[in-house]
């Protein structure tokens, strides 16, 4: 279950227990403010809904958007994320945390380490952590 929540929910768990136990009571609430809001940004839920790595691929070759590969407490992930805005959505999002067929992908294009994000074009080039401008020019903003 800890790697369902991850971070995540350690920093939800951590920050009720505080809010409980600290005194004075407007210290407890602001801590847990602060852990509700940096678990959030954390969270997968961050993130566009996660598809295989076969959809993804499938999908790409469909449409020709590209494929990001990210997982869930990544910064630079979260980095890109941010920076693509709406943007986010034109691209298929795959958690390589949750399917180890897009681990193995990032492995191979990431000369056998799982960097990520890891960007896959629909003509097949990898690209290991872009900058949010370079992917964005790619999905047609």
């Amino acid at each position: 279950m800890l790697r369902i929540w991850g971070p995540p929910g350690l920093l939800l768990a951590t920050g009720v227990y505080v809010a409980a136990t600290l005194r004075p009571l407007w210290l407890g609430v602001t801590w847990l403010v602060l852990l509700v809001a940096l678990a959030s940004v954390l969270s997968p839920l961050a993130f566009p809904r996660s598809i295989t790595a076969a959809q993804a691929r499938q999908r790409g070759a469909a449409d020709g958007r590209p494929v990001v590969y990210w997982r869930p407490g990544c910064t630079y992930c979260l980095r890109l994320r941010l920076r693509l805005g709406r943007a986010a959505h034109r691209a298929h999002w795959v958690n390589i945390w949750s399917d180890p067929a897009g681990a193995a992908t990032v492995r191979e294009i990431a000369g056998g380490n799982e960097t990520v994000p890891t960007v896959v074009l629909a003509d097949g080039t990898g690209v290991v952590n872009p900058s949010p401008d370079w992917l964005r020019t790619r999905l047609g903003r």
